[in-house]
């Protein structure tokens, strides 16, 4: 899948240097008309070149294609997660979801912030976290319970048996919580010594 991507990558931007360094020469005046007739000329009369020009822009077209289903298909991505009840059908919004992760990672004091992003497909829900973690936190040990805190706690609201598959990206790595703490605290006894009458006399 990767190689696809990079292949699609270059393949576009192929395609968009030849275009944008024509429409530059064009209007720079460095090609003429004459020089634009004379390269279509030459193509039309190799066979070999000819083949080359039509494979590539055969490949370009699939590209194309390919890459346009891709972006309709996660455009078509269902936005809400439903399930029968006795009663009737009910519908939970992703965006309801991404917003309940952010809120049950509160309890961990080695997360300062955390956002997600929710999908959901055949094969189950899918949460990407970007974390901000404390630097003197264990960011493996870190990670690993909010991925089975998230997983549970999503799991338990929701009573589905899908597959909730969570993946973390720290994305930041923030100064010491203790530290920053500490500094806070004599920050705050200092301003409170300053406040009071003959502060810091006993």
């Amino acid at each position: 899948m990767k190689l696809l991507r990079l292949l699609f990558v270059l393949i576009y931007l192929s395609v968009y240097l030849v275009i944008g360094g024509a429409l530059i020469c064009v209007a720079l005046n460095v090609c003429t008309a004459e020089d634009v007739q004379g390269a279509l000329d030459f193509i039309a009369s190799s066979d070999s070149v000819r083949g080359f020009v039509g494979v590539l822009g055969a490949i370009i077209v699939i590209c194309g294609i390919l890459r346009s289903r891709a972006i309709f298909f996660r455009m078509g991505q269902d936005k809400t997660i439903a399930f029968e009840n006795p009663d009737g059908q009910v519908t939970v919004s992703l965006s309801a979801i991404e917003d309940f992760v952010k809120k049950s990672v509160h309890q961990f004091a080695e997360v300062k912030e955390l956002r997600s992003n929710v999908t959901a497909n055949k094969r189950g829900i899918n949460i990407e976290c970007m974390a901000t973690i404390f630097s003197d936190s264990n960011i493996p040990q870190t990670t690993e319970k909010v991925q089975s805190l998230v997983k549970s706690k999503v799991q338990e609201m929701l009573g589905v048996e899908e597959a909730i598959n969570i993946k973390i990206n720290v994305t930041k790595i923030s100064g010491a919580k203790g530290k920053r703490e500490g500094a806070a605290s004599t920050k705050e006894g200092e301003d409170s010594s300053r406040r009071m009458p003959f502060g810091g006399i006993e």
